[in-house]
């Protein structure tokens, strides 16, 4: 942890401050008390009133009124997240007010605040935003506001040669600044560098990540976590498991299949674990069952299922969540070759149950089908979520407004709205029935890889065969929300990260029962 003094005329500041996450290289966050001191950029909030109140009258006074008498010339009316750009007002360069709406701010919508904010800045100043005042019954909002802050502002340049090196600090200023800092650094800051992490793996081409690439990624992002454990299986052990799937997936491709397994044990010793279990297609070309070639580059983010199972449990793990979670991550890369699946083909599963292929492009069900088999298996879980990419018929059902939420159990369903409401990444059901299961049997096998409309639950109904029927699951097709083309408050435009956060949730809601 560094340390850093701002200094107005003869009253100085300390403020300690966080490293920033991934998506933060360049930026540092502090956290303090309001004090006299000023810095030429700051970021105030007004609610739909109008009200100056805490660290907005601060900012007022300082500009002798001035700042009251802007917003009303400008007639801006504090709607939830407007924005207003306000240059040479008194002592400050620039004033970025934003709006937050007539009603009390919760968790989600501090974190949307913080958003707008990095949205309203241009990343390369110093910024002093200005927390207290807001009208939220949440302790330690300052770091909410910075999460959203470091959501917003993730970046991948990782590839661009005229990339701006920026060194700035972004302070926010509240009068719980200990206490916002502690929930910054030890906890929050954790679930911004698991967003920041799939977002990275589902970012990169296909060429750079590949099976074994995103199985290093993985080590490389676990090193040093106590109390977890990573397990990389390759194609000797897949053959010992009868792991038919996975490997006919994979096998069109130079690169061989891996099944990634991430255990944190940080409960009850010998408690049953939350099971997480992703799709982990690292470039999906259809295989056999060639996809067209517009919008086939999106396809190497349809390992994004997997890639938030990792950031899921490493957020867990970096604040000692008071719970045991197992990730596994089922990875593949769909290629068309000699040797690749056909349509009509029958693979052998881990549970023995057989499946015919009816489309190679179907593929994220097949590697699913023996990593639930396995969690099952080897863990035993109390709740088994899986995470996929896995069909257009969820996206053209709920747009990139909700991710589909399948299960065996209405109430479990709403559940998971409630958790995705609070969390930030909503999720809306779907149905999965015994028509649905129907449409699925095979002539020559128990069951084939699809089966007509709607699409979305005939997926599920695949996944759910080899789910024990009375095993709490929630099947999650986030192939609407895991790539978006503009940007909303946390999540600029490209890859979302989708799924961290609300894994994320689903684990605070275990840990308080």
């Amino acid at each position: 942890m560094r340390f850093m003094s701002f200094i107005a005329g003869s009253t100085a500041l300390s403020l300690s401050l966080a490293l920033a996450p991934l998506a933060q290289a360049d930026t540092d966050f502090a956290f303090g008390a309001l004090t006299a001191q000023t810095q030429d950029h700051v970021t105030v909030f007004v609610n739909s009133d109008g009200d100056l109140t805490g660290a907005a009258a601060t900012v007022n006074d300082k500009t002798d009124g001035r700042l009251a008498t802007a917003l009303d010339d400008a007639e801006f009316k504090g709607k939830f997240g407007a924005k207003l750009h306000l240059y040479g007002m008194g002592p400050y360069k620039q004033v970025i007010v934003i709006g937050t709406g007539d009603e009390a701010l919760n968790i989600r919508t501090l974190r949307d605040l913080g958003g707008y904010t990095a949205q309203a800045s241009n990343n390369k100043k110093n910024l002093s935003v200005m927390v207290d005042g807001l009208e939220t019954d949440v302790d330690d909002a300052a770091a909410q506001v910075a999460m959203g802050y470091a959501l917003s502002s993730y970046t991948f340049t990782k590839y661009k040669q005229d990339a701006e090196d920026i060194d700035r600090t972004v302070a926010f200023h509240t009068d719980q600044a200990s206490s916002a800092e502690r929930l910054y650094n030890n906890d929050l800051e954790h679930i911004v560098t698991g967003v920041t992490f799939a977002r990275d793996m589902g970012t990169e081409p296909g060429m750079s990540i590949y099976p074994e690439s995103f199985a290093q990624g993985v080590r490389d992002l676990f090193k040093g976590v106590p109390s977890v454990k990573v397990e990389v299986m390759g194609l000797s052990d897949m053959r010992r498991k009868n792991m038919g799937a996975l490997m006919g997936v994979g096998q069109g491709s130079v690169h061989d299949p891996r099944l990634i397994v991430v255990s944190y044990m940080g409960g009850t010793r010998g408690e049953e674990p939350l099971a997480l279990v992703g799709k982990g297609i690292t470039f999906d070309t259809g295989g056999i069952s060639l996809k067209p070639n517009n919008g086939q580059w999106l396809m190497k983010s349809d390992l994004s299922g997997a890639a938030a199972v990792a950031g899921t449990v490493y957020a867990a793990a970096k604040r000692n969540a008071d719970i045991n979670v197992v990730g596994v991550m089922a990875m593949a890369e769909n290629m068309p070759a000699a040797d690749a699946i056909r349509p009509g083909d029958v693979l052998t599963t881990m549970s023995g149950k057989t499946i015919e292929v009816m489309s190679t492009d179907a593929e994220g069900r097949l590697v699913l089908s023996d990593a639930v088999t396995y969690v099952q298996e080897e863990y035993d879980p109390k709740l088994l979520i899986n995470i996929a990419t896995l069909t257009g018929s969820a996206a053209r059902a709920l747009a990139d407004d909700y991710a589909a939420v399948i299960t065996r159990d209405w109430d479990l369903s709403e559940h998971m709205m409630r958790i995705g409401t609070e969390a930030g990444e909503d999720v809306w059901p779907l149905p999965l029935n015994a028509n649905h299961y129907k449409a699925i049997k095979s002539a020559i096998a128990d069951i084939k890889s699809t089966g007509g409309n709607p699409g979305a639950s005939i997926g599920a109904a695949v996944v759910g065969t080899f789910v024990d029927e009375d095993r709490p699951w929630v099947h999650l097709d986030i192939a609407g929300v895991d790539w978006i083309d503009s940007a909303i408050p946390t999540t600029p435009k490209g890859h979302a990260g989708w799924g961290v956060r609300f894994m994320d949730g689903v684990i605070r809601d275990l840990e308080s029962e």
